[in-house]
């Protein structure tokens, strides 16, 4: 096997660690009467009805676990998973809707879970599954605007180059669910929340726009960041006078830490990237291969991140003293602002990067894919490079550079070779890059 298969089954190896499966097994439990979450008991009798919500990419097969261990005792439920990340359900309702722009499926279903929200009360219990992809999937339209209002606004935020964190920050102030408004839907009735992190060092109010959450940001921090990422004049007018008139107090802020509809509110986080990398080294370990997790909150530009992971590649290999191979782990999510018009996603991008940089560099083999098994509105997770790659797509008359420039890394690589595709893998803790020094 060489460094390029092992790479990839390294990389397995942290999507693995991380499927919906193993995460809720360990964090819920039905014993007797009763019903344990987290650090949180429940004895069934003082529980009239229980309902299952949620949004993400990985939120059919945590609900999955859910119904085995709860069964029966479900009331009903509603879930919002991306297109080809459903399963069936028994007692629970699914509907596949579009991401990372937002859709009509999208809409109506989350309509149906602020209905669950709604008729919850004071003794009821609802459980929340939260996954990356929620931002797109737990869908509305604000008053006044349209569906392609919001589509544009989706999708010029996407491929700005803004941080999800910025881009959540705006979401969160043209809904009625995001920004910890679903917690006030729901409340009397006690909620808790099991939440998958895809955002770099795991804060709550960010994760699929945070519904759950205490909102820190505000419609000014909104409109600020349309301003720095020149969105401003190009945004639909609704949505621009909507966030002007939130600044001017005309419309009702999302809700702050400290007000009672967080009393009866839980949120549980049982999924990070720092997991998916501990069973990432594992696995190297298995091959006799020194591993380091070097860092599990990477984000900022594409280009950047790949001109630090090869001069950290480069520094490793050339440091005498350094145990060699050697496994070098990485997590986060990379920023790309798209200019052109090709097809691939910000892993295959930085790999095509990546493999510029290290034509002069014999030894090192770097690998980067979307924990999610999608990169992008591609069927790959990623791509895996090493010296040689440029070198190969040369000799069958590829010129990487017209690629790169063209945002086209899926159809360099599918000619090329090096795609890393997987499927749909129904759980989603950001990108893990996998680089082996020889």
């Amino acid at each position: 096997m060489n460094h390029r298969e092992i790479a990839e089954q390294i990389f397995l190896a942290g999507v693995d660690g991380v499927l919906p499966a193993n995460l809720i097994n360990r964090e819920v439990s039905l014993i007797d009467n009763m019903l344990n979450i987290g650090n949180l008991c429940f004895p069934l009798d003082t529980i009239d009805d229980i309902y299952i919500i949620g949004a993400g990419k990985a939120t059919a097969m945590m609900a999955i676990e859910v119904e085995r261990i709860l069964g029966e005792r479900i009331k009903g439920g509603h879930i919002i998973v991306k297109y080809g990340y459903s399963c069936k359900l028994k007692y629970i309702d699914v509907t596949e809707a579009g991401h990372p722009v937002p859709d009509s499926n999208g809409l109506i279903a989350t309509q149906e879970i602020l209905k669950i929200a709604g008729k919850a009360d004071s003794s009821d219990l609802v459980i929340c599954l939260i996954s990356g992809g929620g931002s797109s999937l737990l869908y509305d339209i604000p008053e006044g605007c349209s569906n392609a209002d919001m589509i544009k606004i989706n999708e010029l935020l996407i491929n700005s180059g803004a941080c999800i964190s910025e881009i959540n920050a705006v979401r969160k102030h043209l809904s009625s669910v995001k920004g910890g408004q679903l917690a006030r839907a729901v409340y009397p009735a006690t909620l808790v929340n099991l939440i998958l992190s895809d955002v770099p060092g795991d804060p709550l109010e960010v994760i699929a726009s945070g519904p759950t959450v205490p909102d820190s940001t505000t419609f000014e921090q909104a409109l600020t960041v349309l301003s720095e990422y020149g969105l401003t004049e190009v945004i639909p007018d609704k949505v621009f006078h909507l966030l002007l008139d939130g600044v001017k107090g005309l419309q009702p802020e999302t809700p702050k830490s400290g007000d009672k509809i967080f009393d009866k509110t839980f949120n549980i986080l049982i999924g990070t990237n720092r997991k998916a990398l501990d069973a990432s080294n594992n696995k190297a370990l298995e091959y006799n291969i020194n591993a380091v997790i070097i860092d599990d909150q990477l984000q900022g530009d594409v280009l950047s991140v790949a001109e630090y992971i090869v001069e950290t590649a480069v520094r490793f290999k050339n440091d005498k003293d350094e145990v060699k191979p050697v496994c070098l782990l990485f997590g986060g999510e990379t920023t790309v602002k798209m200019t052109g018009k090709g097809s691939g996603g910000r892993n295959q991008h930085f790999a095509l990067l990546s493999a510029l940089l290290l034509q002069s560099n014999p030894g090192i083999t770097i690998l980067s894919a979307g924990t999610d098994g999608t990169d992008g509105p591609t069927d790959a997770a990623g791509a895996v490079v090493d010296s040689a790659t440029i070198h190969e797509a040369k000799l069958k008359n590829l010129d990487p550079e017209t690629y790169l420039a063209g945002f086209d890394s899926y159809n360099f690589f599918k000619n090329a070779g090096g795609l890393v595709i997987t499927g749909p893998t129904m759980t989603n803790v950001m990108d893990i890059i996998v680089v082996i020094i020889k």
